[in-house]
């Protein structure tokens, strides 16, 4: 028995060394980071930029990417609802929990007047934060203030 925690210690040891050593080969960019320099074009209110960074970075197959192309699109000084709709929707069939895109998505369909469209994300949002999270409350303040605006 005593052996056997041994062997067991040493594997374990091992294993956790290997992880923590350098790899052979320099990783690829992970899409975070590939994203950042857009983020960052967002932060500053450059969504024309924005836009561009993300043409570039052409990861189509990210849910992060399609909701921040759907955001700067829709936050341009001219915006372009139709295409930020399409982008938010590619966002959340890559991603049906993704809590930016649900978010935002919904503040669009405010935009073009649906409540009742944007009532169904703030229900998703709210299985999607178990817990509750900022998106959840965004939304919700969104649409509360969408409702004291209507006659």
């Amino acid at each position: 028995m005593k052996n056997i925690l041994i062997a067991s210690l040493l594997v374990f040891s091992c294993q956790a060394w290997s992880a923590d050593s350098e790899p052979t080969q320099p990783a690829a960019k992970s899409a975070s980071s590939i994203l950042q320099p857009a983020r960052n074009a967002i932060k500053a209110g450059n969504y024309e930029k924005a836009v561009d960074l993300l043409t570039e970075a052409d990861l189509k197959k990210s849910a992060d990417w399609h909701n921040l192309m759907g955001y700067s699109l829709r936050k341009k000084a001219v915006p372009n609802l139709t295409e930020a709709e399409k982008f938010y929707l590619s966002a959340l069939s890559l991603d049906a929990n993704h809590r930016g895109a649900l978010e935002y998505y919904g503040e669009l369909l405010l935009l073009k007047n649906d409540l009742a469209g944007a009532e169904k994300m703030l229900a998703r949002l709210d299985k999607a934060c178990r817990f509750g999270c900022e998106e959840f409350q965004d939304l919700k303040e969104s649409i509360q203030k969408f409702k004291t605006k209507k006659p």
